[in-house]
C-alpha cells in the first residue's frame, strides 16, 4: 500500500513520543470581571438565558467555540471562576471539533475529566485545569485542522453565583435556557454529549468560564501572547471573522514556520497599564483588572511563553482616567522587568499606540500623551523591538487614523474613529516584524 504525503504527516505527528513534546497554550480568553461588567460586541438580548446577573447560569449548559492557533494530539482545558463569589460545579464537560453553528463533526466529542473525575467544582477565585484529552478526530491530519474550531460544553450544577467571562469575544458561542441542563427526563441524557445543534437555541457573543486551552506540540514550539487592551481584543473587526491584528498576525507565522509558533489573544476591551487601583467582585471595572493585575493569569500562568507583544495605553489617556505619561511609563516598565524575571528569554515587542484623534472619549491632551508614550516605546530600549502600528495606521494630514481604517466592520456604521476596522487591523498584522519577534536575524 502506497501512503500518501498527507497521511505520512498524520502518522509522523501522531507518533510523536510524549517524552519530545510539551504543553503550548493554544488558545486564551482573557476574564475580566463578573458578568455583565465587561464590553460586549454585537451580544444578543440575553434576559432569557440569564434573567439575573447574582444566581448567574442556573442548571444550564454552554457550548463555547474557540479556535486554537496550534492544534495538537492532546488538549487541556482551564476554567476559572476568578471573579466569583461560591463555589462553582461543572460536569459534562466535552470537548469536540465544530462542524458549524452549535453543530459537531459526528464522533469527534470527547469527554473531559478532572483528576480521573467527570466533574470539578471551583472555589472563588481559584481556576482549574482539566486531565489531558486525546483529540484523534477520525483519523484528520493536524494539517486539516489549521484554522478550524473547537466546540466545548460543559454543565453547570445548580446555580454558578456571578459568572466569570470574557466579554468582547467576537465569536457566536451557544447557550441553553436555565434549568436546561444535562441530564433531560428520565433518560440522564447528557445533552452536552450531542453533536446535534437542536439543544443549544440561544446565541452569545461572549466567553464563560472557560479562559485557556493548551495542547501538546513538538518540544521546539513557541508561544507568542499579544497582551492589551479592546484593539488588541478586537473591537470592530468582524463577528466570526478572525481579522483581529493578532489573527493576521497567526496567519502570517504559520506560513513562515508551520506549527512551531502559535499566537494567543490576551486583549481585553477597556483595559489599562494604570488602574484601576483596586478590583473586587464587588467592585469591577469593565476593562478588566490592571495589566500589571492581571498578568500573572494572563501571561506568565500560560505554557511555553517565548514573546509577549504589548499594546497599550490609549485607555489610561482618555477623558475619563487622564492619567500621567510618567505613570504610565512605569507600569510598563513594572510589567515588563516582571515578565523577564519569570520568563528566561523572552522576547517583548513595544507597540505603538494608535490616534484617537476625533473619538468620543479623547480629552484634549490625550494625542500629546499618545505622541510622548511612543516616543518612549520607540527610543527607550526597554523593549526588545517595536511594532510601529502608529506608523502604518496615521493619517499624518489629520493625525486621525487613515480614513479607510475607520469604518465599523463589526455591525456596521461610521466607526469611533478609535479602533481600526478590518482593513485597519490587516495592516497592523503585517506591519509586525517577524525576525525581531522571534529573535532572529534578518
Amino acid at each position: 500500500m502506497t501512503l500518501r504525503p498527507a497521511r505520512i504527516a498524520f502518522l509522523l505527528l501522531f507518533s510523536v513520543p510524549l517524552a519530545h513534546a510539551k504543553w503550548i497554550t493554544a488558545w486564551t480568553g482573557s476574564v475580566q470581571g463578573p458578568y455583565p461588567s465587561g464590553n460586549a460586541s454585537a451580544q444578543p438580548v440575553l434576559a432569557a438565558v440569564f434573567p439575573s446577573p447574582e444566581p448567574g447560569a442556573r442548571d444550564q449548559m454552554f457550548r463555547l467555540i474557540v479556535r486554537p492557533d496550534i492544534w495538537g494530539t492532546r488538549a487541556r482545558l482551564r476554567f476559572s471562576n476568578a471573579f466569583g463569589t461560591k463555589p462553582v460545579a461543572f460536569d459534562s464537560v466535552f470537548a469536540g471539533l465544530q462542524l458549524s453553528g452549535a453543530a459537531i463533526v459526528a464522533g469527534t466529542n470527547r469527554a473531559v475529566m478532572f483528576g480521573g473525575k467527570s466533574s470539578v467544582s471551583i472555589a472563588p477565585g481559584d481556576s482549574a485545569w482539566s486531565d489531558a484529552v486525546t483529540l484523534n478526530f477520525a483519523g484528520m491530519p493536524l494539517a486539516s485542522l489549521t484554522g478550524r474550531k473547537l466546540a466545548v460544553s460543559f454543565h453547570i450544577v445548580g446555580e454558578s453565583g456571578p459568572m466569570t467571562w470574557h466579554a468582547k469575544a467576537l465569536t457566536t458561542s451557544y447557550l441553553t435556557a436555565p434549568n436546561k441542563g444535562a441530564q433531560h427526563g428520565e433518560e440522564q441524557f447528557a445533552w452536552s454529549s450531542e453533536e446535534d445543534e437542536i439543544v443549544f437555541p440561544f446565541s452569545t457573543t461572549s466567553w464563560y468560564f472557560l479562559d485557556a486551552v493548551d495542547m501538546t506540540t513538538p518540544d521546539d514550539a513557541r508561544l507568542i501572547v499579544a497582551f492589551g487592551d479592546s484593539i488588541t481584543d478586537g473591537t470592530a473587526s468582524t463577528l466570526n471573522g478572525d481579522d483581529r491584528w493578532p489573527d493576521v498576525l497567526s496567519r502570517r507565522l504559520h506560513a513562515a514556520f508551520g506549527n512551531h509558533v502559535a499566537i494567543v489573544n490576551a486583549g481585553i476591551g477597556g483595559n489599562r497599564v494604570v488602574g484601576p487601583p483596586e478590583y473586587t467582585p464587588q467592585k469591577p471595572f469593565a476593562g478588566g483588572p490592571s495589566a500589571g493585575m492581571r498578568l500573572q493569569r494572563d501571561v506568565l500562568d500560560l505554557s511555553s511563553v517565548s514573546a509577549v507583544i504589548w499594546l497599550e495605553g490609549i485607555n489610561d489617556f482618555n477623558r475619563t482616567n487622564n492619567e500621567s505619561v510618567d505613570a504610565v511609563e512605569k507600569g510598563m516598565r513594572d510589567v515588563v522587568a516582571r515578565l523577564r524575571a519569570k520568563i528566561s528569554g523572552v522576547r517583548i515587542i513595544g507597540a505603538t499606540v494608535t490616534s484617537a484623534v476625533g473619538a468620543p472619549t479623547a480629552g484634549p491632551e490625550t494625542d500629546t500623551k499618545r505622541k510622548a508614550l511612543n516616543e518612549f516605546i520607540r527610543t527607550s530600549n526597554l523593549f526588545d523591538g517595536v511594532a510601529d502600528f502608529d506608523k502604518v495606521t496615521l493619517d499624518p494630514k489629520t493625525g486621525e487614523l487613515r480614513p479607510e481604517f475607520v469604518p465599523e466592520s463589526t455591525t456596521g456604521g461610521p466607526g469611533d474613529k478609535l479602533h481600526p476596522n478590518r482593513a485597519g487591523y490587516a495592516a497592523m498584522g503585517n506591519a509586525v516584524d517577524l525576525p525581531s519577534l522571534l529573535g532572529r536575524k534578518k
